[in-house]
């Protein structure tokens, strides 16, 4: 159940059809009140101040014309975001369109749009002339007046959503809203801010007692840890070799087990359904997805069709901001046996070590032959180096090799010896002996 309420709530964060969609239920309900209360007023309709009583030709006149409107806009609205979004991921990373999905402000721009086309719908269905059914005059001035303010609500709205998409596919605005939803992933996965060194976990046996294997192929998106520990028999350790952020191939292993359970078959199938997969890959639970799509934005601005140092320098330094939150934490403790009989699930969390790989080696290794950008690779490991300085060595000698790695590559690309020395010189000023 948690792994679906998370499931849905991770794919309602990134559609562009639910909040439209509430949109047109709130207007269908806000028109069946407002012409609830116009039918008490009187079928003529009460006087409203500021001109807003209409005649039957005006009332209709005026709502077809919103409708139209806000319908072409409408059109005009999806046209722009998809387009924003292919710009996005032709020109930066596919992986970033994973963010622009989840931006609020187009999806409520579009249900105020179509809402307010729905609902000029409904209002203009009520009203009636004397020759039509019944012989009397319908012109409900309040549910008009109410058209007419969402018509400039809209208008209003369709300024905003010009200036909202004019700045969405500036890189920086794009980088930081990574960040941003990068560092508050990390706060909730890795809480603690450097808490006592953890003693090793029990290492995964090469050959187990029992093997569960993976019944589909998926990007692996969250784990149920209270789910997977109630699968598993009485004193019996679980070794994970799922995490989210990973592949899941079918018939590949998804754990292990120290003990064969009575009912393998039931306990594969309670396991695999404590392991939520999805067709792409999501920031749940995946504390390094995050520095995935800045690398990408990184070797997508180097590649040679774009050749954009800037935005990979860009990308670069909000690596630096994300990879810094990561290098002041430490992962999650090793749980406790999660009862009195004795059950362990171990999941295998990556190293500050995988993490700063996963930043820096296929940036640099693209960035041999540009050394401009190698300096700006080494101001950024050196900025890193300082929010390390405290930490396990893994952290800190991580850093020196990436820095050492990017005077090399850079001096095996056959640079100029001017720019290589500029290189040196970068190197010596931030990592050479003080």
């Amino acid at each position: 159940m948690r792994l679906r309420l998370g499931a849905l709530t991770e794919r309602f964060r990134a559609s562009l059809f639910l909040v439209p969609m509430l949109a047109v239920v709130a207007a269908i309900v806000l028109a069946l009140v407002a012409i609830g209360i116009d039918s008490r007023l009187g079928q003529e309709g009460a006087d409203l101040p500021l001109g807003f009583t209409s005649t039957v030709e005006s009332a209709r006149s005026l709502l077809s014309t919103i409708a139209g409107a806000t319908i072409t806009f409408a059109g005009i609205a999806f046209s722009v975001s998809l387009l924003i979004i292919q710009q996005a991921s032709n020109q930066y990373s596919p992986r970033v369109v994973h963010t622009l999905f989840r931006d609020p402000f187009n999806r409520r721009v579009m249900g105020l749009v179509v809402g307010t086309f729905t609902y000029c719908l409904l209002i203009l269905r009520s009203v009636r002339t004397a020759l039509e059914e019944q012989g009397d005059p319908v012109i409900p001035n309040l549910s008009v007046a109410i058209a007419v303010v969402l018509g400039i609500a809209t208008i209003l709205a369709i300024v905003a959503f010009i200036n909202h998409s004019a700045h969405a596919m500036d890189i920086s605005n794009i980088l930081k809203d990574v960040e941003d939803e990068s560092i508050a992933q990390i706060r909730h996965e890795w809480p603690d801010a450097d808490p006592e060194p953890q003693p090793p976990s029990p290492p995964r046996p090469t050959d187990p007692a029992h093997t569960i294997r993976f019944d589909r192929s998926g990007w692996i998106q969250q784990l149920d840890m209270d789910k997977l520990a109630r699968c598993i028999p009485a004193d019996t350790i679980m070794w994970v070799d799922a995490q989210p952020g990973r592949y899941a191939v079918a018939g590949t292993p998804a754990c292990a087990l120290s003990a064969t359970p009575d009912d393998p078959e039931a306990v594969a199938r309670n396991v695999l359904a404590a392991i939520g997969t999805g067709d792409t890959r999501t920031m749940q639970q995946d504390v390094s997805f995050g520095l995935r799509q800045l690398a990408d934005v990184s070797l997508k601005a180097l590649s040679p069709g774009i050749n954009d140092p800037t935005t990979a320098q860009d990308a670069i330094f909000h690596s630096v901001a994300v990879l810094s939150e990561l290098l002041r934490r430490n992962p999650p403790a090793l749980p406790e046996p999660h009862d009195d009989c004795g059950r362990l699930v171990l999941v295998h969390q990556p190293t500050h070590e995988d993490l700063i790989r996963l930043a820096f080696d296929e940036v640099r290794q693209a960035a041999a032959p540009m050394p401009t950008v190698c300096i700006y690779l080494l101001e950024a490991l050196g900025l890193l180096t300082e929010v390390a300085e405290n930490g396990t060595p893994d952290r800190r000698d991580g850093l020196y090799r990436q820095a050492e790695l990017v005077v090399a590559g850079c001096a095996a690309a056959d640079n100029l010896p001017a720019d290589l020395a500029d290189v040196e010189h970068a190197y010596q000023a931030r990592f050479g002996p003080s």
